[in-house]
């Protein structure tokens, strides 16, 4: 069976933990990510996602003004937001083992680190399926 080594991506864009939301936000759009590894020092520390961010941003009810939102956004870190324990693999875990905690977690990615707990990689759901379609091309 094939391993998530093969599937990952690796090196993938990290943020440290004291960057503000905004930050975060700018960096996931402009790279076209929906999950951002936070970073403290260069060890891995957690995870945001561009779910946890729309959960905490104001909502469009809100009384605030597109200004203030973006105020109090630049003077929120990542490390209030971010997740500080997010599932992982590590890179030599089975291909149908990472799947499965998609499945059984309901996930759209996991991050992938070596036996120290550092980041060496992300798993997505995209990367799953990449893998699906290259291996078993027409079932």
């Amino acid at each position: 069976m094939t391993k998530v080594e093969k599937w990952m991506t690796k090196n993938p864009i990290t943020i440290e933990q004291d960057a503000s939301m905004i930050e975060a936000i700018h960096m996931m759009k402009e790279k076209n990510i929906r999950r951002l590894p936070i970073m403290d020092k260069g060890r891995f520390v957690g995870l945001v996602t561009d779910r946890m961010i729309k959960d905490y941003s104001p909502g469009k009810a809100t009384s605030l003004d597109t200004w203030e939102v973006h105020y109090l956004l630049s003077k929120t870190p990542v490390k209030e937001v971010m997740n500080p324990t997010p599932h992982t693999v590590t890179a030599d875990t089975e291909l149908a083992t990472a799947a499965q905690a998609f499945l059984d977690h309901k996930l759209y990615g996991l991050c992938v680190v070596d036996e120290h707990g550092n980041l060496v990689g992300i798993m997505s759901v995209g990367d799953i399926l990449r893998a699906v379609v290259t291996e078993f091309p027409k079932l």
